[in-house]
């Protein structure tokens, strides 16, 4: 299997609590092991592994990482791609904005990325290419200058350096993938482009940043800033960069103007449950002049609509919700995306292998959302994916 010819899918293990290796492990042998036995117990399964900075470190000092390597392999899981994004305790009572923290101004971020990638050289079976998603720079606000942003690429520049000498020395491919999110400095395909045009190819050569810098493309993301996946994708092919990643989520969607006033109240009402503390659940909502109006976190803007009935537009929130859902209640979901997605790849010439369902959210969806059995929830996504991507001959 390689990176060429097989697709590698799996889900993100950020969605299990726990910053330290032990609960790690345990995290591991509770949910992913049955995830594997539910989807194909005959063969190794793809993870999407999540260590935070603090068991990054742990592995490294105590001279652990070659035993999870033979763990891994003994449990039949493929860690083909980490998340690098959260980089401590993702499962705290309020992350919110935390999880933008430290920047890629700050040398924390390139230290735990740079721990990342050795560790992934060890842990991955020898022949395959490794992914690693990453922060896209940092939180929007305050806007950064043109010396933040230079100093941006220049930690990107010392990631490049160290991925081009172990793809010399190893002949191992890594790549880190900046994942654009909402309200941060990077939050569309063209802050992308921009960046890696007007920063990182004058740091770096074009080469060099195109092959190991590229992009994680996250489906629910690029839809709540009203990207539709087809364009997203051809703006990176025509400025020649490659996706590295795909992680399959899908947002919420509130189509007001479908709605008479009463079913609006009702829908108003069902988005209170979704308006939960521990992560930030950025909202964009379109005008009855057809343009959009960015809100920071969806309780926010609950709190300041003093009319539900007379809503119209759409609000679309950066809540990854079960990816096989498609509706619940008045509320609708994006999750037709992913196969639009599916389809404008299949067109991309050096098209990603790498998908990550991120669906980190179960923990805080609605209890008529919930699964009794988290490991059944994240089998039967990871089977609604797999049946979808074969459909598409990917």
């Amino acid at each position: 299997m390689d990176n060429t010819t097989s697709p590698h899918i799996g889900y993100c293990t950020n969605v299990h609590a726990g910053a330290d290796l032990t609960t790690m492990r345990d995290n591991l042998e509770h949910y992913a092991i049955p995830v594997r036995q539910s989807v194909n117990a005959e063969n190794p399964m793809g993870i999407g592994l999540w260590l935070s900075a603090k068991a990054a470190r742990s592995l490294q000092v105590d001279n652990e990482t070659e035993k999870l390597a033979r763990w891994l392999e003994s449990a039949a899981l493929i860690p083909f791609t980490l998340n690098g994004f959260p980089y401590g305790d993702f499962h705290q009572t309020v992350v919110k904005h935390r999880v933008y923290h430290p920047t890629w101004y700050e040398n924390d971020r390139l230290e735990y990325t740079l721990n990342l990638i050795d560790i992934l050289d060890q842990i991955l079976p020898s022949g395959l290419e490794g992914s690693i998603s990453t922060l896209p720079i940092g939180w929007g606000q305050p806007e950064p200058s043109d010396k933040d942003l230079k100093l941006a690429a220049a930690q990107f520049q010392k990631v490049v350096e160290h991925l081009y000498q172990l793809e010399q020395e190893r002949g191992r491919l890594i790549y880190v993938c900046i994942e654009p999110e909402p309200g941060c400095v990077l939050q569309t395909s063209a802050d992308i482009v921009q960046f890696f045009e007007n920063h990182l190819s004058r740091q770096i050569t074009e080469h060099q940043a195109k092959r190991y810098v590229r992009v994680c493309h996250d489906v629910c993301h690029s839809s709540v800033m009203f990207e539709t996946q087809k364009d997203v994708l051809q703006r990176y092919q025509a400025a020649g960069i490659l996706v590295g990643k795909v992680q399959i989520s899908s947002a919420i969607q509130a189509d007001w103007s479908s709605m008479h006033a009463t079913q609006k109240v009702e829908a108003f009402q069902q988005l209170r449950a979704f308006a939960e503390d521990r992560y930030l659940h950025q909202t964009v909502a379109t005008t009855e002049y057809s343009t959009t109006v960015f809100h920071e976190d969806l309780p926010d803007l609950l709190q300041s609509t003093s009319s539900p009935k007379d809503l119209q537009g759409e609000w679309r929130i950066h809540f990854h919700v079960p990816i096989f859902l498609e509706q619940f209640g008045l509320l609708k979901t994006r999750h037709s995306e992913i196969s639009e997605c599916l389809d404008a790849l299949v067109d991309i010439p050096q098209r990603p292998n790498h998908f990550e369902v991120e669906t980190y959210a179960w923990g805080v969806l609605p209890a008529e959302l919930q699964e009794s059995d988290l490991s059944r929830g994240i089998a039967k996504e990871l089977n609604w994916f797999a049946s979808l991507l074969k459909g598409v001959r990917y």
